[in-house]
């Protein structure tokens, strides 16, 4: 339990420093989303019991500020999270290079099915396109930038935590 809210304090963290930027970009009429970065540490390297509810709970905190109904991202984080912990093991995510493809394809796939669930159907909300492909761009830029700086945070913040004598055998 100390191990998810641990790492639930690191997304926090992230989702804090998300807002901030976000806040930074508002006159530019930009904003950035980092769905792929709050499932991907946990999904990749910590089992299901104890990533995935750090990605349900960094999801509510989300979706607490989305312009979805309240648990959407709750939902897509948890695919999110299921999806690349069951394909982890024939996925590249020993290298930072491969971490950071993996974190932008999840981002990708999060950001656009967020973006289809928000914008409703295609002929009446085509002029969000443009908008949203320059989110899109700032979006994966932003994770792109953060991402190994994220994982070490995680990283880091876990082996602040004793060992606990149940996970060594």
């Amino acid at each position: 339990m100390r191990r998810v809210l641990v790492l639930f304090l690191t997304l926090l963290l992230l989702w804090a420093g998300v807002a901030q930027v976000n806040d930074l970009l508002a006159p530019a009429h930009v904003s950035v989303f980092a769905g792929g970065l709050f499932v991907a540490y946990a999904a990749l390297f910590l089992p299901l019991g104890e990533g995935l509810p750090a990605s349900l709970l960094a999801g509510a905190v989300c979706d607490a500020h989305a312009p979805v109904r309240f648990g959407t991202l709750v939902l897509l984080f948890a695919a999110a999270h299921v999806l690349l912990f069951a394909w982890r093991d024939r996925l590249p995510h020993d290298q930072p290079a491969g971490r950071l493809g993996l974190v932008l394809l999840a981002n990708l796939a999060l950001f656009l099915a967020l973006s289809g669930l928000a914008a409703g159907p295609l002929p009446a909300h085509a002029g969000r396109w443009p908008r949203l492909a320059a989110d899109l761009a700032a979006s994966e830029l932003f994770v792109a930038l953060v991402s190994a700086w994220f994982f070490a945070l995680q990283e880091q913040a876990l082996a602040l935590l004793p060992p606990d004598p149940e996970r060594m055998f």
